[in-house]
């Protein structure tokens, strides 16, 4: 039986950690909003409503806060870019409207991850993760060769940037159907150049 003390704990518990996640969720936001060195932990603070300091008790700096919101936003890119493996189509739909979420943001990140090591890092994960779901999706398709493997692999890791995305949606004016169209195209002319 839990004693009142016990209760007591498990309370505060609780609340630590809805206030992590507060901070996290108003932290995230303000990241695909702004410029990475317009997001301050001030700023942070005032929109999760919480105190400075209490951001800087649960993370310890801005840095700390950046790879919380890069946990959050892994997850969250894991599950939206679900995909059949092998289905180029449906991975490529899949990955764009991933991009059309959070693209800009990450073309913003990865513009500052020469000024900011912090930044830099996570962007490291996050290549590796996108790396990783290209393996799997396309397992398949890939040679056994190392070699070969890790050619494929840049082709496509290539052909599926948000550079890419980026090109065509903003700098081009495309929209999400042609985006999709031509990188599913991209993929596909990969693939078909590589046998396994």
């Amino acid at each position: 039986m839990k004693t009142t003390r016990a209760y007591a704990q498990s309370d505060r518990a609780d609340s630590t950690v809805a206030t992590r996640d507060r901070i996290l969720a108003a932290a995230t936001e303000l990241f695909l909003e702004k410029a990475f060195e317009d997001v301050t932990l001030a700023a942070i603070a005032k929109a999760s409503g919480v105190s400075h300091q209490t951001v800087l008790n649960h993370f310890e700096s801005k840095a700390g806060v950046v790879v919380g919101v890069t946990e959050v936003l892994a997850e969250e890119t894991f599950a939206a870019r679900a995909a059949r493996p092998g289905d180029v189509e449906g991975a490529i739909s899949a990955l764009v409207g991933n991009y059309e979420q959070i693209g800009d943001a990450n073309v913003r990140w990865a513009m500052a991850a020469d000024r900011f090591p912090e930044l830099s890092a996570q962007l490291g994960v996050a290549r590796a993760g996108h790396r990783t779901w290209l393996a799997t999706i396309f397992a398949d398709s890939i040679p056994a060769n190392p070699k070969r493997r890790e050619q494929l692999l840049d082709a496509l890791h290539a052909a599926t940037d948000v550079y890419i995305w980026k090109l065509l949606r903003r700098d081009l004016g495309r929209n999400r159907a042609e985006t999709e169209k031509t990188m599913a195209g991209l993929v596909a002319g990969i693939l078909t150049g590589h046998s396994p």
